[in-house]
Formats: C-alpha cells, structure tokens, sequence
C-alpha cells in the first residue's frame, strides 16, 4: 500500500509524543548554544527555485559556526569546488536547515531558518585570525531548534571505533570520479588527494 495522505500516514504512527513537540523552540536556548560552539561539523540542507534539494557538509574547528544571539548563526564560508549550490539555493529560496554534529555525541541539534549571503566588514571581522579569511558568511535568522535523539547514532554505531570501516573498501575518489566521467580526471593515488586537499584548506 502506498501511503499518499496525512491521515493515512498518522494512522500508521499514531499521533507525536508531546515531548518531541514540546522540545521544538523559536530560538536557541542555553543549551543549543553551547552545542553549537562545541561542534566541528554542520550539515547545511537546502532547496532551489526548481524545487531540487541539496545537503552541503561543512566542517571547521569546533564552534567554527557562531551563534552571534539566540536568534542568529553566523557560518564561515570555507573554499570549496566553486559549484556554489548552498550559496545559490540561499539566493533563490533563502530557506536553510542544519544538522550540528559532535563527535562521540550521540545527540544532534537540529535548526531551520531564513539565510542570507553577507560581505559585511564587521561580519567578516568575526572571523578573522583564522588561517583562511571567508569571502562570505552565510548569516542564519533562527526559527526552530531543537535537540535530536540518540537513537540514529545508537543504531548506527558511527563514533564507535569497531563500526568504522578501512578507507581501502572504496576505491579512491580520483578512480570513482574516473569511472564516471572519465578520463578528463588525471590518476591520483588517496595520499596525492589528501596532500592536494589539505593544501586548500
């Protein structure tokens, strides 16, 4: 059976527990805070003009994301590949989710909001010092946040050091993108890739 309605699908969960509504609040509270600045790893979900949706990884020093006030997140952006799909989804639709990350947390901090792409002087300032200055932040208005379960991560084992699993069960990135697009991708051994990346930083 295919579940195409609201009222069929409450009527195979059931309604939500009152905590789990409870929980959802319209900025970030003491504790969302201090998760945010102990964490190194953020995922940035968002959706384009053409409906498409995109999940961008980001990554930095822990509290790397600022949490300015209760109300506003300020996110450095790092070098990347140029494709630009957070950023130009930003510019269309302005909406954004994030999914904050601390290692060996089994807990996430879930916030959605409104964003912005920012050049300002004093925002910029906010992060100087840092090895690479960012050309822009990304300055996130705050609607909901609210602490996720443990369950994902229980289940998933992924700070568990007997869950992980050798990097040589993958070929490397330099054979996959090979494989896919074929020869305009010169051969790169994984310590090649990882040189050329920490190089870029």
């Amino acid at each position: 059976m295919i579940i195409d309605s609201l009222d069929a699908l409450r009527a195979l969960y059931g309604p939500a527990k009152e905590r789990a509504l409870r929980k959802q609040l319209p900025a970030l509270d003491v504790h969302g805070m201090r998760f945010v600045s102990l964490s190194p790893f953020v995922v940035l979900s968002s959706q384009g003009h053409d409906g498409l949706l995109d999940a961008s990884p980001r990554g930095g020093d822990p509290g790397f994301v600022l949490a300015a006030d209760p109300h506003t997140l300020l996110i450095p952006d790092a070098s990347g590949n140029n494709r630009l799909d957070t950023l130009q989804n930003i510019v269309h639709t302005a909406r954004l989710g994030l999914l904050f990350m601390i290692p060996g947390v089994d807990e996430t901090l879930r916030v959605n909001g409104t964003a912005r792409l920012t050049t300002d002087a004093a925002c910029l300032a906010r992060f100087a010092g840092r090895e690479r200055a960012p050309r822009l932040v990304i300055e996130v208005s705050v609607t909901e946040a609210y602490l996720h379960c443990a369950k994902a991560f229980m289940r998933s084992r992924l700070w568990s050091a007997e869950a992980q699993v050798p990097r040589s069960v993958l070929p490397t990135m330099g054979q996959m993108l090979r494989d896919q697009i074929g020869d305009a991708v010169p051969v790169e051994s994984q310590e090649d890739m990882l040189a050329r990346y920490r190089a870029e930083l």
